[in-house]
């Protein structure tokens, strides 16, 4: 967005990407996994499917399944919406009780794939995910190659800040732009569109003080009223901080939090607190809309550590990273940390 007051030039952990590169220029340059935490149970009402889609946004996706076994769209749905862009590999749920079930192997869809079928007693619920890994091919990589390999090392042991992505605050910032206009009672939005704009302002607020304490130096280290977690259930630990939780703290199996801004006292005590408040300050608008919207004060992780990061290089200018993550956590986060990843229509020119 326009307004300087709202930047979203997010600190650098180590320093800053060691070059550039081009990412997503072909589907298969982006693949996403989801990973369920629990196994089918092998039967129940619901049909757990595994498809692989490509080019397709998954609620489209999801209106196809119902027709083929036809049932009602509302009978199907999904843990979490992937990228369009790229090859997504995600599960999906048709319930169908007392149903004849579809033989699947007959949907027939342009860049959609029924890839595993099975029989589960719940349906599959928003966020009933364990997290998504992640395959990333990027192309024409121009970097220091000794800068570029000190990085990889750093970003697979010690993490990054784990920062929204850009795509949570939509073209230019514009998702924010409207959360703004839409706390100013300007206009009325849907209740999608405003989901997506509250989301936008608190994800903001969260990076705006994970960035301020990357800079201060102290997003690894605990201050006095920090409040520490679990990376991957989001759970919070409110007791005694002993020499062994500083331990764990250091060693990334603990991580400390910031706040996701909604009504509600912080959690967070004494320097953490008077860190956070002083901070966010300046956002009154912000922090006022959220808490007029009924958000509730909640926390999340601010290291975000990938699990079993792996990269080879291709060919000279080809270099393939995977990693997994937990649910609600971005790639292009540690992306940045590494490249500077442009998408082919940002990287140059469309050719005629």
């Amino acid at each position: 967005m326009s307004d300087l007051s709202y930047p979203m030039d997010w600190a650098y952990a180590w320093g800053g990407p060691a070059g550039k590169a081009l990412f997503k220029e072909q589907p298969e340059d982006f693949i996403v996994e989801e990973l369920l935490p629990f196994e089918p149970d092998g039967e129940g009402e619901h049909v757990l499917l595994y498809v692989e889609k490509q080019g397709e946004n998954t609620d489209w996706v999801a209106g196809r399944l119902a027709r083929f076994a036809r049932v009602k769209r509302l009978s199907v749905s999904y843990a979490g919406r992937k990228d369009r862009h790229g090859i997504t590999r995600q599960w999906f749920s048709v319930w169908m009780p007392g149903m004849e079930e579809p033989r699947w192997s007959d949907f027939q869809e342009e860049n959609i794939r029924i890839l595993q079928v099975s029989r589960h007693r719940r349906k599959l619920k928003t966020g009933a995910l364990k997290g998504n890994r992640f395959i990333i091919t990027l192309k024409s990589v121009d970097a220091d190659r000794e800068q570029l390999d000190t990085l990889l090392d750093h970003v697979s042991v010690k993490g990054v800040p784990s920062y929204f992505g850009e795509q949570r605050f939509g073209r230019r910032g514009e998702n924010l732009e409207r959360a703004i206009k839409m706390f100013a009672g300007e206009f009325r939005a849907h209740k999608n569109k405003r989901s997506m704009y509250l989301s936008a302002a608190r994800s903001w607020l969260f990076n705006r003080i994970v960035s301020e304490r990357v800079n201060q130096n102290n997003w690894l280290d605990y201050i006095a009223g920090d409040v520490p977690g679990f990376q991957d259930s989001g759970s919070l630990i409110l007791r005694d901080h002993d020499d062994e939780l500083m331990a764990r703290i250091h060693r990334g199996e603990v991580v400390l939090t910031a706040p996701l801004w909604g009504e509600g006292e912080l959690l967070s005590e004494n320097d953490c607190k008077a860190l956070e408040l002083a901070m966010l300050e300046p956002y009154p608008v912000l922090k006022s809309g959220l808490e007029d919207a009924r958000m509730k004060q909640e926390r999340r992780a601010i290291r975000l550590i990938p699990d079993q990061m792996q990269w080879e290089w291709k060919d000279d200018l080809t270099l393939q990273i995977s990693f997994a993550l937990p649910k609600g956590c971005f790639a292009t986060s540690i992306l940045r940390e590494l490249l500077l990843c442009e998408e082919r229509d940002r990287f140059e020119p469309a050719a005629v």
